[in-house]
């Protein structure tokens, strides 16, 4: 019996795949408890349909992810600080100071767990941090600190 899965099941497959099972546990088990319908011709169709939709959808997300990365790249983001003697901060440049600022440079809100700095920044200059826009997109931002006026 061919099915097509309407929810994740474990041992079968995930949602919206094809399967060919047994007749009794397809009729008994999986159509009553709402974990798959009968691949009829129209079913097979919707679940290609939806396929082809998702895969629009990612790639337009994927799309706008990659020019997000781009713009954070070529944007060199400037922060203010306090200095004492010899450029040294009081205090420290934290990835959430500088989530903050590249979230009002850019105009989408970066969460502070996606700034990646090795070490909080104690010093005037230009410093380098890594922002993951999404899973195995990433860029590296330009930080440059100068002392408050």
């Amino acid at each position: 019996m061919k099915i097509v899965l309407k929810k994740d099941v474990p041992t079968l497959g995930k949602a919206g795949e094809v399967k060919d099972v047994a007749d009794g546990y397809g009729r008994n088990y999986l159509i009553p408890r709402g974990l798959a319908s009968a691949a009829t011709k129209t079913a097979v169709t919707n679940v290609a349909a939806h396929k082809a939709a998702s895969a629009k959808q990612s790639a337009k997300t994927i799309a706008e992810n990659q020019a997000l990365a781009q713009r954070i790249a070529e944007t060199p983001l400037t922060l203010k600080a306090r200095t004492g003697e010899q450029g040294r901060l009081y205090g420290s440049v934290t990835s959430a100071d500088i989530a903050d600022a590249l979230s009002r440079a850019v105009g989408r809100t970066i969460d502070k767990r996606d700034v990646e700095i090795d070490e909080p920044i104690r010093h005037l200059g230009p410093h380098t941090a890594r922002v993951h826009v999404a899973p195995q997109i990433s860029a590296n931002l330009t930080v440059v600190v100068q002392a408050e006026d």
